[in-house]
């Protein structure tokens, strides 16, 4: 038991920033931002801003905002606002929650609205003396003007190296109307001693074009 609540509070500490601390609830009365910078080699700039506040103990609210531009010029992006409420027994090992929101895309000459509903999975885990957390985030977007959708299932596997040094690995899959591409995106959680923040320093490489991979800077922080 005391090894679970190490893991549940490294979690807690630690949880990824886009999207997607899926299964696990904020505590009443706290809350996360993250804020992250992604660059290609062609100079396809992007930058997201996740937040999310602990309404109640069974209830999390949060908006998943991203901006996006590619060296042509032209800019992209959506927002959406979400609540997630748990499916499982807060004493469960494993941890299940769903997710509804609802928001809008848009690109240089179309807004479109949109609905979005998740289901997220995840535990603790243990390697030696070491912490961390493996979650599975899935999503279904639907355009409400073009009926298109996106769908995505985000894997996620963290696990703490030292006191201030964590090391995260994700892999994105996302459907889009028909296309799908795959991203892996290794990071490194910095977060200096004594101090609210984290920074994090990663990429995220297209499975089938790793010429297109995107250097990634974020910040965390809990408040």
């Amino acid at each position: 038991m005391q090894a679970l609540w190490k893991i549940t509070a490294l979690f807690l500490t630690l949880s990824p920033s886009l999207a997607e601390a899926g299964a696990w609830l904020r505590e009443k009365g706290t809350g996360f931002s993250s804020t992250a910078f992604t660059i290609t080699a062609d100079q396809d700039i992007a930058n997201t801003t996740y937040l999310e506040y602990g309404l109640r103990p069974n209830l999390t609210l949060g908006a998943d905002v991203r901006l996006g531009r590619d060296t042509f010029g032209s800019q992209d992006g959506f927002a959406t606002l979400f609540l997630r409420k748990p499916l499982s027994n807060p004493e469960k090992d494993s941890k299940w929650a769903y997710e509804l929101g609802f928001g809008a895309t848009w690109d240089d000459t179309l807004v479109e609205p949109h609905v979005k509903a998740g289901l997220s999975w995840g535990r603790g885990i243990q390697w030696g003396d070491r912490y961390g957390w493996m979650s599975v985030d899935s999503s279904l977007r639907w355009d409400i003007t073009t009926s298109r959708s996106t769908t995505k299932i985000d894997s996620t596997i963290g696990l703490g190296f030292t006191e201030v040094t964590t090391g995260m690995l994700q892999l994105y899959l996302t459907d889009f109307d028909g296309t799908s591409s795959a991203s892996l995106a290794p990071s490194l959680i910095l977060q200096p001693r004594g101090k609210k923040f984290r920074v994090q320093v990663g990429a995220e490489a297209p499975l089938d074009d790793t010429d297109d991979t995107a250097l990634k800077l974020g910040l965390w922080r809990d408040f």
